[in-house]
């Protein structure tokens, strides 16, 4: 069943750009194993599943849930279960802030794991291939960071790359919610401020 729906889901992702193809997912895959051997009581096949499925409604690449919500329906298990997977999936955006709760450890483990892929060195690449495909600055001087905003304001405007550091990235550590998540971003953490700096130091303030 996981193999017959990875090669459902890479056609899909392969539509995306750098930022969000089928890369993307196997390295929150292996986030997710990584946080799972630490979270024994979590049932790894809707952890797996609902990371293979989270980017396939992604609102930056489409308003329709048709194709997430159809792979959903033919997977060989009960409702219940299937409602567990949308949930968690559900879950994982951040919304510019106003994200829903995690409410199950299934959920914080999909989150986690997407969220350790924002970050770090692999975080920074996907920043700059996603503002490169949408566009965006690389940075702005003039530009100020919002510390508020809806989910509408979030996405509808077309900030710097280096910008979506300060109003997302540079929070995602202190949300982590697995313990094992929470070690693990540190040091990608680190690393993005140890780039954000040297950045800084390259363009003058």
């Amino acid at each position: 069943m996981m193999n017959n729906l990875m090669d459902k889901v890479r056609s899909i992702y392969e539509q995306f750009d750098a930022s969000h193809d089928f890369q993307h997912i196997e390295r929150v895959y292996h986030n997710a194993l990584a946080i799972l051997h630490t979270e024994p009581e979590a049932d790894a096949e809707v952890v797996e599943i609902a990371v293979l499925l989270h980017d396939v409604s992604d609102k930056k690449y489409t308003d329709s849930k048709e194709q997430e919500e159809q792979l959903i329906t033919e997977l060989p298990m009960s409702e219940e279960k299937k409602q567990h997977i949308r949930d968690c999936i559900a879950q994982v955006s951040f919304n510019g802030g106003n994200e829903l709760e995690a409410t199950s450890i299934e959920a914080k483990i999909v989150r986690d794991a997407d969220r350790l892929d924002a970050i770090g060195a692999i975080g920074i690449a996907r920043t700059f291939a996603y503002g490169g495909a949408k566009g965006r600055k690389l940075y702005d001087k003039a530009e100020e960071a919002r510390t508020a905003m809806s989910e509408e304001e979030y996405r509808s405007k077309n900030t710097s790359s280096v910008t979506h550091f300060y109003e997302k990235l540079l929070s995602l550590k202190d949300l982590m919610t697995t313990d094992k998540g929470k070690q693990m971003a540190k040091e990608r953490h680190q690393f993005m401020e140890s780039f954000l700096q040297q950045l800084q130091n390259e363009i003058g303030k």
